[in-house]
């Protein structure tokens, strides 16, 4: 049993890349999910194995429709009467309880308990794509996934996190050099698809802020990358801030973030959280 301080953030990846994507945000009592990538029954596991309970979850947060974003969503979001946050073009074709989707818009922010989820536009190939801030407490934390480039919105909401999931999809030449057919390469290296390693640390060189603490490089492809390169690329630049690789295929660890100054509370502050550091 750890105990951090209430004012914190802790994050999390359930798993990150095409074969399924969910992150949870959350403070000492509720949280948030982004995406609903993996089976309900799988989501259930992966958070008993971090030490979490689902009764902390008080809302889904939905990017875009794309299948690795949305598989357990419907299932999940109906078996704890979660409220899904999405907006009407990307529910087009996800069946859900209509009572539980509660539609977004860019740039408005979402109040959960004491979390602000705060949605906004972004480039990729799906019909009404989102990324998310989430703050409580002075710390903010970036979803940034499933983007074709660092446009004007990605690099000013980047430059506020203290902790952001961040898309390193496909190293250049690996794709290049690879198997899949030329439409598909094109599709991924385009301004609507994903994030390459370089396009992601030259976002992280130019727009981190100096209170970064945790870079958890996220969706990288089974095929187009290797998290070893992807580490040693990003290692020798990091500072200060821990580089993190989210796996495809078991959660990561349970990470806590908090202001510079204030990673521990008094005991009168302190709730215990018990997690799993090792995915």
């Amino acid at each position: 049993m750890i105990f951090f301080a209430r004012m914190s953030l802790f994050i999390a990846s359930l798993n990150s890349g095409s074969n399924g994507n969910c992150y949870y945000i959350g403070n000492a009592d509720e949280a948030v999910l982004i995406d609903a990538g993996l089976s309900c029954t799988e989501t259930e596991k992966r958070m008993l194995k971090l030490g979490f309970s689902m009764k902390t979850v008080k809302a889904i947060f939905v990017s875009h429709e794309h299948t690795d974003h949305v598989k357990g969503l419907s299932t999940l979001a109906n078996k704890y009467h979660l409220p899904v946050y999405i907006t009407p073009d990307t529910a087009k074709g996800i069946h859900l309880i209509r009572h539980l989707a509660n539609p977004f818009r860019a740039n408005e922010p979402v109040q959960v308990g004491a979390l602000v989820v705060l949605p906004f536009s972004k480039m990729h190939d799906a019909a009404d794509p989102h990324s998310f801030l989430i703050s409580h407490g002075g710390v903010t934390v970036g979803v940034f996934t499933d983007i074709g480039s660092a446009c004007k919105q990605v690099i000013k909401h980047f430059s506020q996190c203290h902790a952001a999931f961040l898309e390193a999809n496909y190293d250049a030449d690996m794709l290049e050099k690879g198997q899949y057919p030329l439409h598909l390469k094109k599709r991924i290296s385009s301004n609507k698809g994903h994030l390459s390693n370089s396009q992601a640390l030259d976002l992280f060189l130019r727009h981190r802020p100096g209170y970064m603490t945790h870079l958890l490089l996220s969706h990288l492809s089974k095929d187009n990358n290797d998290p070893i390169r992807v580490k040693e690329l990003f290692s020798p630049h990091a500072g200060e801030t821990e580089i993190i690789i989210a796996s495809r295929f078991v959660p990561t660890g349970v990470y806590q973030v908090s202001l510079p100054g204030d990673a521990r509370a008094s005991n009168k502050d302190q709730k215990p959280v018990q997690i799993s550091l090792f995915g």
